[in-house]
């Protein structure tokens, strides 16, 4: 082996794949909805990570507080936007407000949700509407809003979290599954209308991942059940997610959009 050659050392190495992590997003602006825990906090400290300033929204003053402060310990900028963002006033609020405190905005990951599974006979109109509005109508009052204040020079990206739910059946899950599947309409006829101003405009599909949110809905039998069905062999985690919308919010997915990424493990693409 030759002098040019010659491996970097894997201190330098890991170094400077950090390095390049955290200057991915320097100087952008992100707002994740419903940051408070599971996917969206993981999402929020990760593009913090990756150099961005990030608006960290969610109904809990506790939770918001929690999480910018995991944030700014870490070495990272965030701030507070207390918003409900189930209404089209909400959201604009919430971008709007984030993009006049830091100066630009550039980044959008439509996060929140509400969830409640029930079976045909039991589903009623308050839950549909409910879920409608923080599932469906706020991905595009986001889009809408993302869209007035994001610069047409520099272009920006939205990121939608959709589910697998939206690509195969769940039990009990009519009203989620129609919702994601909406979700990832939403996102492909947004990207061909918003491409001609340089918005990119993807979304993650994830399988069922351990959060605060989902525990009420999981047993130990059936994440065995699930990890015998994965080709990967194990279940997601909110980090997995992360780092997909982290990649799809940066340059290194300047040519990607329209676009739908199951982040499962295989598990939609398996008959196993």
């Amino acid at each position: 082996m030759s002098g040019n050659d010659q491996l970097a050392p894997a201190g330098t190495l890991a170094g400077t794949l950090a390095g390049t992590l955290a200057g991915m997003l320097a100087g952008r602006v992100a707002l994740v909805t419903g940051a408070g825990n599971g996917i969206g906090r993981a999402t929020a400290r990760h593009l913090a990570a990756m150099g961005a300033t990030v608006g960290v929204n969610d109904l809990k003053p506790e939770f918001v507080e929690k999480v910018v402060a995991e944030i700014t310990a870490a070495g990272g900028q965030a701030m507070g936007v207390m918003q409900n963002i189930a209404t089209r006033e909400g959201m604009r609020g919430a971008v709007q407000g984030l993009a006049e405190r830091a100066g630009r905005f550039d980044i959008l990951v439509n996060n929140a949700a509400w969830v409640r599974y029930q079976a045909v006979p039991d589903i009623a109109p308050e839950t549909v509407e409910r879920m409608l509005d923080i599932g469906f109508k706020a991905v595009i009052w986001g889009i809408q809003a993302a869209a007035e204040v994001m610069d047409p020079a520099r272009g920006g990206s939205i990121v939608n979290i959709a589910s697998t739910a939206g690509l195969r059946a769940v039990p009990n899950g009519i009203v989620y599954a129609g919702i994601k599947a909406g979700v990832m309409g939403i996102t492909r006829a947004a990207a061909a209308d918003l491409g001609g101003r340089g918005i990119r405009v993807n979304a993650i599909a994830p399988s069922a991942v351990p959060t605060e949110g989902t525990a009420k809905h999981r047993t130990a039998e059936k994440d065995a059940r699930r990890i015998a069905r994965t080709p990967l062999g194990r279940l997601g985690t909110v980090e997995d997610i992360a780092r997909a919308i982290g990649f799809l919010a940066s340059d290194q997915a300047s040519f990607v959009t329209g676009q739908v990424l199951a982040v499962d493990g295989g598990i939609t693409s398996s008959n196993i």
